[in-house]
């Protein structure tokens, strides 16, 4: 395992020089630096706050919690307490772009209800080891540092920063208080305990190592805090981060998908240039590193056609918005590309990005990007083209030319948020979705549990893949793609792959290979599946509902399916109840099943 984060901590510590103040952004009391930000911004923000005053912070019952356990029902819970949190953000957003007090009282109310919470880890992240059953109550003598738990630590710092004092103005107990509880959830357990996701070797990390790393960075060194115990966390999370990015490829692929990107690789890159700015540029060397280069570029590999991103795993196809955080990325990379692409989707988002969840619950992002406005949407633009590649760390291959955007998945059947999808396609043209991925219903305790593949969104057969002698794909990295070909060439990109190893057969039972074909140069995509099985229901999740032209033509949006070798079984409705789909997916989807009736089945996309 390389260590470049922790050795540009220990170089920098050892050297003793001092470590400088963090100023991401003015705190409110610098006038002058809100005046001049632009008037839209402004007028936005405090119409967001404008627009909740008189609400108050809606208690979180100790039922609602224990619901979790009772139920399997999270998001009940997850409603209330992230409403106070959106609330709180909203009203000190609007407090520091006006400055004249009109929203103090609500942000004080909005501290003391956070601050009066038993826990602030979700009922679901409610657990001392990884993987391990759920409390149904918190302890609240001994705090449990979830994703949220970090995040309110973040948020509940930021205000501190920003409004400090005019804070103390009205009272010094407030910031004392926020203190007081910072030291104790935050602080003190991340330096005296071990959380799973802080990494401890081989064990492998998701996106909650840098999202928790990034957000406790944020409550140490956005606050008052002694010296040592800045020199402390520095280094540990330095070691988090080289033990989070051990498990990516050099290629920078993200196995989580683009949605948890903005989670993974976006919290990488805040992590280090947190730190890159306390020590004075001691990390800035690692902006030049290829894997660091990669997994910033990756978000603008995978997306694909205006709001819509290539998903696999638990990603929807609507990721959110690109904006001032890739554009920052791309910045610090050295990637005018990727800044291009973040500022065209940030432009037109406007005050629409003030709704995407992960602005709604940081304040920290709603402030950097205020400060960042100007720039960013007065930025280069030009939407460069998208390049053919393949990821092999991963299986990921993507293509695109003309009307028509692609996606493959390869690789296995391990990822995190693993879906059963090896060797799935999806599909754009026009910009319009043609093969899709369904993405994940809303969470519940059944999501992350020994029953997961229970869940219909998780299975093979719900994606754009066989079922095979009547078996569908299962789950673990021996449930994987083998003999993976591709091709590029001016005129094509190709990949091949066998799925038969996706699937629990009995060894050497069958052998099934499917190829997927972009021929750019008749604007046409060419599926083809070789098989010696004699029983294949070749499943495909389509966007629109099928239209069977002649008896082997159908119509999907606005392409054709010609198909060879199968016959029409049905057209399934999927319906779309779930609010979490319901957010990605417009009206219900559709389910294509085709029976092979030869070795040999063709499907030309045009």
């Amino acid at each position: 395992m390389e260590t470049r984060f922790q050795q540009a901590a220990t170089h920098f510590l050892s050297s003793k020089r001092e470590l400088l103040p963090f100023a991401p952004f003015p705190k409110a009391s610098k006038r002058k630096d809100y005046e001049e930000l632009p008037e839209e911004l402004k007028e936005d923000l405090i119409r967001q706050g404008e627009a909740h005053l008189g609400e108050t912070f809606a208690p979180l019952p100790a039922t609602a919690y224990m619901a979790f356990q009772r139920t399997g029902n999270r998001a009940d819970f997850e409603a209330l307490y992230f409403a106070r949190r959106h609330l709180l953000n909203a009203y000190t957003a609007a407090e520091c772009i006006e400055g004249k007090g009109r929203f103090l009282d609500s942000i004080i109310d909005g501290i003391f209800a956070l601050c009066e919470e038993s826990a602030w880890q979700l009922p679901a992240h409610n657990s001392y080891e990884r993987n391990a059953p759920q409390q149904i109550l918190p302890d609240a003598s001994r705090p449990v540092l979830d994703l949220f738990a970090c995040e309110t630590g973040a948020q509940l710092s930021c205000i501190y920063y920003l409004l400090k004092e005019e804070l103390d103005a009205v009272s010094p107990l407030i910031c004392q208080r926020i203190a007081l509880e910072l030291h104790e959830r935050i602080v003190h357990p991340y330096l005296t305990q071990h959380f799973w996701w802080m990494g401890n070797g081989e064990e492998p990390m998701c996106n909650w190592t840098p999202w928790c790393t990034q957000n406790v960075l944020l409550s140490v060194f956005l606050t008052e805090q002694e010296d040592a115990v800045r020199r402390q966390v520095l280094e540990k999370a330095a070691l988090s981060c080289d033990l989070f990015v051990k498990d990516y490829g050099d290629d920078g692929c993200c196995d989580e998908g683009p949605q948890y990107f903005r989670h993974a690789g976006l919290c990488l890159d805040a992590a280090c240039d947190l730190m890159n700015q306390v020590t004075g540029g001691a990390f800035a060397h690692l902006y030049q590193w290829d894997k660091i280069k990669n997994i910033a570029a990756y978000i603008f590999h995978v997306h694909a056609e205006g709001r819509y991103y290539f998903n696999f795993a638990d990603c929807s196809p609507l990721a959110g918005r690109a904006g001032v955080r890739e554009y920052l990325f791309g910045k610090h990379t050295g990637q005018p590309q990727l800044m291009a692409f973040a500022a065209g989707d940030r432009q037109d988002a406007r005050e629409e990005i003030y709704q995407d969840e992960t602005y709604l619950l940081s304040l920290y992002y709603r402030m950097l990007d205020a400060f960042c406005n100007r720039e960013i949407m007065a930025a280069d633009r030009e939407n460069a083209p998208k390049t053919d590649l393949f990821y092999p760390s991963i299986g990921l291959f993507l293509a695109g030319d003309g009307p028509f955007r692609l996606a493959v998945k390869a690789g296995d059947n391990d990822d995190n948020h693993n879906h059963n999808d090896t060797g799935s396609m999806t599909l754009y043209k026009n910009g319009k979705p043609i093969l899709v991925d369904i993405g994940v219903e809303s969470y519940t305790k059944k999501t992350f549990s020994d029953r997961r593949y229970e869940i219909w969104t998780m299975q093979s057969c719900y994606h754009n893949l066989p079922t095979i002698a009547g078996l569908d794909q299962q789950a673990g990295a021996a449930y994987r793609a083998s003999g993976v070909e591709t091709c590029f060439t001016e005129g094509k990109a190709a990949i091949s792959m066998e799925l038969d190893s996706a699937y629990p057969f009995p060894e050497k039972s069958y052998r099934y290979r499917r190829s997927v074909t972009l021929d750019k140069t008749q604007n046409i995509v060419l599926l083809t599946d070789q098989t010696d099985c004699r029983d294949v229901i070749l499943n495909f999740i389509t966007y629109e509902k099928p239209r069977l032209l002649e008896p082997s033509c159908l119509q999907v949006g606005e392409a054709q399916l010609l198909f060879r070798g199968a016959a029409l079984q049905e057209i399934q409705t999927l319906p779309i109840t779930d609010k979490r789909l319901q957010a990605a997916w417009d009206h219900d989807l559709y389910r294509l099943r085709l029976q092979m009736t030869e070795e040999t089945f063709t499907m030309e996309i045009r």
